[in-house]
């Protein structure tokens, strides 16, 4: 049968395919649009089935604010090509969107998302039968808090969500979200820090003592002063400001208003 370029076009609008895997998938259907979708979902979870054991090592992070909580995510794929096509990025958006939409809590809860008759897992499998490779939503998080900020690095493959007590200067807010990118803190403050990380130095910091020969009634105290150490520069607050290593972010943020604090921190990178 004939199948015409409209009926190719609306079948590419409904499915975010290829204008040859539409064409192909209507013939192959008879020119019956639900028919030809199934068609196209079952080359995409093809595609994702056979390409399983790939790595996702590319992509794009995105995120947006909106009011007082902040979402973002990753869309991971194989190469640099495919992350860099704005198709790829539009998808990205696209369930960005759907998460807002949903006020997604999790990153299973957005896989479950249905639109259009499909979820969000199905969309990101279908993407896989129009790229032939392995697409996997590989991170989501939400904020919320008086005042959100985000920072995403020009390669878009890493990006920070940085919640607030209260409003402060823009610029302020945006230099905090950059430090977190750049510096990765393992958390906002001491306080928060995962107990097992700070176990971990503790007993990395005994045995460099003990092989440097220290007396074994001061490995402890030693150990104590590493962890210290490590905890200044890998927390948030605590860390020196990359911009005047001078001033810490915590005391950075008192000088653009003593009550402000950071209340939420999220950060991902394709590259970690």
């Amino acid at each position: 049968m004939e199948i015409k370029a409209a009926d190719v076009a609306k079948l590419r609008k409904m499915t975010g395919a290829g204008m040859m895997d539409c064409k192909k998938a209507l013939i192959e259907a008879e020119g019956d649009y639900a028919k030809a979708q199934d068609i196209i979902r079952e080359k995409g979870k093809l595609v994702a089935a056979k390409r399983a054991d790939r790595t996702a090592t590319e992509g794009v992070v995105v995120s947006k604010i909106v009011g007082q909580k902040g979402y973002m995510l990753c869309l991971a794929c194989e190469t640099d090509f495919v992350a860099k096509n704005s198709e790829f990025s539009a998808t990205a958006e696209e369930i960005l969107d759907i998460a807002i939409a949903a006020d997604a809590a999790d990153l299973d809860a957005l896989n479950a998302v249905a639109t259009d008759g499909r979820t969000v897992a199905d969309k990101v499998t279908e993407k896989s039968g129009q790229t032939g490779e392995k697409v996997e939503l590989t991170y989501y998080a939400k904020i919320e808090a008086p005042m959100c900020v985000t920072y995403i690095h020009t390669n878009h493959k890493l990006g920070t969500l940085i919640g607030f007590n209260k409003e402060i200067a823009m610029e302020t807010a945006k230099d905090v979200a950059m430090q977190a990118a750049a510096m990765a803190p393992i958390s906002i403050s001491r306080e928060d820090a995962d107990p097992a990380v700070i176990e971990h130095e503790r007993a990395i910091g005994r045995e460099q003592a003990r092989l440097d020969g220290k007396p074994e009634a001061m490995l402890d105290k030693i150990a104590e002063g590493k962890v210290n150490k490590f905890l200044t520069e890998n927390t948030l607050l605590n860390q020196p400001l990359v911009k005047n290593n001078k001033l810490s972010v915590g005391a950075y943020i008192k000088q653009a208003d003593a009550e402000a604090t950071v209340v939420a921190y999220k950060r991902f990178s394709l590259n970690d």
